[in-house]
């Protein structure tokens, strides 16, 4: 649009990808949120120094911050997204109910005042029932939401909640309402202008979901109504810019373009009328998490190689890394949001399954093995889907794909012919052998391939780029032409074209013969020792040596990626020895507690 922008940046993320294709970038503070993208002072002297005529928020931080959106138009400066009256209308969840009331609008019962403390949450927890969902006014994005179905369970979430709310949006204020068991999660994409202009862009499907964040959405059929559908019962509430890639796909409209145009005070350019469905669009997010940890703890790293599947038609990335980037302790573990689409909805998720599986991510834990499963599952695939997808798909969490017997000997297949590539690539330099005088070439390779903790002998054989590999008493033929440097492999499976990833460990027959005789590691007695499930930094320590605990209680809490755990104890027992305190940092692994 020929107009100059300028980044604004804590000092981690002074390599991000949006400070360098910015014109001009500045830094508004360290790591830490409340010092630096919360920091109103911070962001308003960059304005100043750098003479910004407009301000676009992006997602979560400052976006739905009406004293901030105050304070540029005290300066004369432009916020680009809603006015101050409808952040104040529609951003603060009280206010927005308490205007749906006075519309007649169904909404879900609950309490629609600020709750003071996490007394009175239990008192208007029982006037309410329970299960009851306690949440962020000013919040968003999952953030600053519990469930309670006791009052303990209430006085927890009200602290974890207020607490997450207030170093994600500068604004610890709670609302509790009635938990709804088994909803669908439907957002309505509008765009409105100054001049009474409205459009409404289609719905968008959001129910496949984790810790109240959305991972999955569709869309078939500027800010946002979000709605809770469960019967007759109907919660919205106002956000500002989230899922507007797959929109942006199916209607052909670029949604940031149009907010800067209105806010510049030009009128909507399109009709209702003009408004097309053109097909269907998916978006996966792609998150730095572990999905065999509670569906997604997060993951922190070094991006060591780093792919996008932009090679492929009809596929869209929007991300905010690239190869050589941190990800940190600090923010979102967000990845990227992986966009597909196509005339049907079946195309589109075919799309998608390619996509995630050409997509490269190394260095960091990442959600790709969860999200290539979600949308091939066929209750997924049937539209049966709701808020509570994933707990009833997986009750006891998320183990992976279970190989079925014919991809099994594909995968060890596939396994055993890469390596013995490598091996006689191994031999050669610069296309000729190492040596003058080596062994003539080997016909067959014995080997071991160690896959879901077992151990499974096969015989190869190779004629020029073909291999054959005998897995009990069956034979599988995989061939191609492989850059043995690349991480992606386009190869051929008795005559299927696949592409892999993978790691498996590849031992020769004699050194297989070898490794039984390396001890085991003992297990640890993890009922003694409390370690820390993933990185993030020490909120509080509930205990110190020689206090008595009892299980399931309370030892310390866990702040990640503005994301509040609680770590609790596994059995009865007096503690031996604490190993961290509030403000520290921990890693994955690292020793928090013991016990006798």
């Amino acid at each position: 649009m020929g107009i100059k922008t300028v980044a604004v940046h804590s000092d981690v993320d002074s390599s991000a990808v949006h400070v360098k294709v910015a014109d001009e970038a500045v830094c508004v503070g360290p790591a830490p949120t409340s010092k630096s993208y919360l920091n109103m002072d911070a962001i308003m002297n960059a304005i100043k120094q750098t003479g910004a005529q407009a301000v676009h928020p992006g997602y979560g931080f400052l976006s739905e911050n009406k004293e901030f959106a105050k304070r540029l138009a005290a300066e004369g400066v432009t916020f680009i997204g809603p006015d101050t009256h409808a952040i104040q209308a529609m951003g603060d969840k009280i206010e927005s109910k308490l205007i749906a009331k006075a519309a007649k609008v169904n909404t879900i019962p609950g309490f629609d005042g600020v709750v003071k403390d996490a007394e009175e949450a239990v008192k208007i927890a029982g006037e309410i029932g329970y299960p009851v969902m306690i949440k962020a006014s000013a919040g968003g994005g999952g953030k600053g939401m519990r469930i309670a179905w006791n009052d303990e369970e209430t006085r927890e979430g009200f602290r974890f909640s207020s607490q997450e709310a207030l170093s994600s949006f500068g604004d610890d204020r709670l609302l509790i309402e009635k938990f709804i068991d088994n909803p669908r999660h439907i957002e309505i994409q509008v765009l409105a202008d100054k001049h009474g202009n409205a459009l409404w862009l289609n719905e968008r499907e959001c129910s496949i979901q984790r810790r109240n964040q959305k991972v999955v959405e569709e869309i078939d059929a500027a800010c946002t109504v979000t709605f809770v559908r469960s019967g007759s019962c109907c919660e919205y509430v106002f956000l500002t810019q989230v899922e507007h890639p797959i929109t942006e796909c199916i209607t052909g409209l670029d949604l940031v373009q149009q907010m800067i145009r209105i806010a510049k005070g030009y009128k909507l350019q399109h009709k209702q009328s003009d408004i097309p469905i053109n097909g269907w669009a998916v978006e996966s997010r792609v998150y730095a998490e572990d999905p065999y940890k509670s569906f997604g703890l997060p993951s922190i790293g070094r991006l060591s190689q780093y792919q996008e599947p932009l090679d492929l038609p009809n596929v869209r990335v929007d991300s905010g890394i690239q190869e050589g980037s941190d990800i940190s302790i600090y923010y979102d573990p967000m990845i990227s949001k992986l966009v597909t689409y196509g005339k049907t909805r079946e195309e589109a998720l075919k799309k998608m399954e390619d996509a995630l599986d050409n997509y490269v991510i190394r260095g960091v834990t990442h959600n790709i093995p969860l999200l290539r499963e979600i949308i091939v599952h066929s209750r997924f695939v049937s539209g049966d889907i709701s808020t509570k997808f994933l707990p009833e798909v997986y009750p006891d969490g998320f183990k992976g794909h279970m190989l079925t017997a014919g991809e099994r000997r594909e995968l060890l297949a596939t396994a055993a012919a890469l390596y013995v590539a490598a091996q006689l690539r191994s031999q050669k330099f610069l296309g000729d052998l190492r040596v003058s005088v080596v062994p003539a070439e080997c016909r067959r390779w014995e080997l071991c391939v160690e896959l879901d903790k077992g151990v499974h002998m096969l015989g190869v054989s190779r004629s020029g780029n073909n291999y054959t590999v005998e897995i009990d008493g069956e034979k599988v033929e995989v061939s191609g032409e492989w850059n043995l440097a690349s991480a992606l492999l386009p190869i051929t499976i008795n005559g299927k074209h696949r592409t892999l990833q993978f790691k498996l460990r590849v031992l020769s027959k004699l050194a297989a013969s070898l490794s039984k005789h390396m001890p085991e590691k003992v297990p640890e007695d993890t009922s003694s020792i409390l370690r820390s499930p993933m990185p993030g930094s020490v909120v509080a320590v509930s205990v110190k040596p020689g206090d008595n605990v009892a299980e399931g209680q309370e030892i310390c809490v866990i702040e990640a990626m503005k994301m509040q755990n609680s770590m609790t104890a596994a059995k009865t027992a007096k503690v031996k020895s604490v190993h961290c305190k509030a403000g520290d940092t921990v890693g994955e692994g690292d020793l928090l507690v013991e016990l006798e």
